[in-house]
């Protein structure tokens, strides 16, 4: 009995904490639905603050879908297509993409392929009807599996699947729906007129609205992600150099903080899929601003692919800010000294590349001077290594390792730097960038001081007049630009030993 008992009081607990935890649970729905409402609202905030292009695109689309449903409010539009009309709508939810090079694409995509498969549905479909009614749906299926199969297959193809993946997609969806509602439907080539038509004004409306509203431009955004990505490994050069080789360890550990902000290259690393896809999008625009027709879209990818072999080295670097990497001890001035010169060096190169890739402007000759002064401090690095110093011969192993990965990584991106920089002087070649206008400067004559006498004043007018000298203009030749032409690199070898007799001066 005293069992039944404390199973009763039991249960009776069990009951009372379920009942509380629902009415806990109940008691905070409305603060946890409010928070979730709030979390929403400020990260919906921040995509529109990231970029505002984002919310203009939305109204861009809604914009587009209400016009083309016109067909359905409107009895005369609805009387000339009919049900159709929602083929429209189709076409601008699908073909309505972000930049105008990806919605002309797609729209030339779709609307080519629906005139292709359509007209081949209907001669298969005509094909068909003259075998007679048992014929006819066996040369319908025979037509359906060898166009669907051979388009399928030529979709693997590497140029295909690039630029006309979609299309050969569509061209199957409606050369599969003519050549098969053709044999119930009776007016078969008034329904590929429809679903044609329907789809050239969805494919207009969404192109005019993309093009003429804030356009985004796909070849410009390419412009700017590869002189940004450059911009971002020369932030991080600076900052490496600034605070670890010129820092001692303990002031590295205080300034850890710091380093997040020269993180961003780490978007570096995965900026192939991107920079292609924009490539492939940027072919199909038509010339715009400094953007020609032929662009040299190509040379971009190239330079990009230099760039993230630069970042990949750069990665390894910011290791060296790890806590649990292990770090040389103790750094020789000249290494030191060498390293730092490096890291700075490069840095300016990168992001002064960066700066001329974004306004279109030639390379100035100061990139020069900087990857003279790199490969000048490389020089000197690598001689110390080589060198009997008493570092090397009294350090041990395990702290000369540290230092020799990191003397080679950083002249792996010296060499990488080099080029970049050719690679950029090469797409400042084919774009045609702007050069920059040498402006001559005339020698201004010094005012006369105030405390001048007229004894003083009368010498200098005799002496000026008895010595007759004309002006001389001393011009100092400029280094000559990093090309990868064949024809210049005699020329390069001639700036750099220029180059080098100046810093050397």
């Amino acid at each position: 009995m005293g069992f039944t008992t404390s199973d009763h009081v039991i249960s009776h607990n069990d009951k009372i904490s379920l009942v509380s935890r629902v009415w806990c649970w109940l008691h905070h729905l409305p603060k946890r639905l409010v928070a979730k409402v709030v979390g929403i609202a400020t990260m919906m905030r921040n995509l529109a603050r990231d970029d505002p292009r984002r919310v203009i695109h939305s109204f861009k689309v809604g914009l587009a879908i209400t016009l083309v449903s016109l067909f359905y409010y409107f009895q005369p539009l609805y009387n000339s297509f009919g049900v159709s009309a929602m083929w429209a709508v189709m076409t601008v939810v699908v073909v309505f993409e972000f930049t105008v090079g990806a919605t002309l694409g797609k729209g030339l995509n779709r609307a080519l392929a629906t005139l292709l498969a359509g007209a081949l549905g209907v001669g298969a479909h005509h094909l068909a009807s003259l075998c007679g009614k048992i014929g006819e749906p066996v040369l319908i299926g025979l037509f359906v599996y060898i166009f669907a199969a051979a388009s399928t297959f030529m979709r693997f193809f590497p140029k295909i699947k690039a630029r006309y993946d979609y299309g050969f997609l569509i061209f199957i969806l409606t050369f599969s729906f003519v050549s098969i509602s053709g044999y119930r439907a009776d007016e078969i080539v008034e329904l590929a007129h429809k679903r044609l038509s329907t789809i050239a004004i969805g494919g207009s409306v969404s192109l005019l609205i993309n093009s003429l509203i804030f356009p985004v431009w796909a070849g410009e955004e390419l412009h700017n992600s590869v002189a940004s990505n450059m911009e971002k490994l020369g932030l991080f050069l600076e900052g490496f150099g600034a605070i670890y080789l010129k820092s001692s360890e303990g002031e590295v550990k205080s300034k850890d903080g710091n380093k997040s902000s020269f993180q961003g290259y780490k978007s570096v690393l995965n900026s192939k899929s991107v920079e292609d896809t924009m490539a492939n999008f940027a072919r199909w625009e038509p010339g715009h601003g400094h953007f020609r027709y032929h662009h040299p879209w190509n040379q971009y990818l190239k330079l990009g692919g230099l760039v993230r072999q630069c970042a990949y080295r750069i990665d390894a670097l910011n290791a060296y800010f790890d806590p649990q990497t292990q770090k040389p001890q103790k750094f020789p001035e000249e290494i030191r000294e060498a390293c730092t010169k490096i890291s700075l060096e490069s840095s300016k190169t990168l992001k002064k590349l960066g700066s001329c890739i974004r306004k279109m402007a030639y390379p100035s000759t100061s990139i020069n001077a900087h990857i003279v002064s790199s490969k000048a401090a490389v020089k000197s690095l690598k001689t110390f290594l080589k060198s009997g110093s008493s570092y090397n011969q009294h350090a041990e192993l395990l702290q000369i390792i540290p230092i020799a990965t990191l003397a080679s990584l950083l002249i792996d991106i010296v060499d990488c730097t080099e080029k970049i920089a050719e690679s950029t002087y090469d797409l400042a070649i084919l774009a045609h960038f702007k050069k920059a206008k040498i402006k001559e400067k005339n020698v201004v004559e010094k005012s006369k001081p105030e405390n001048v006498t007229k004894h003083d004043e009368a010498v200098n007018n005799h002496v000026s007049n008895a010595v007759d000298c004309p002006q001389v203009v001393i011009t100092i030749a400029e280094l000559t630009l990093i090309t990868s032409n064949s024809s210049t690199q005699g020329n390069f070898g001639e700036a750099n030993s220029d180059g080098q007799h100046t810093l050397d001066d």
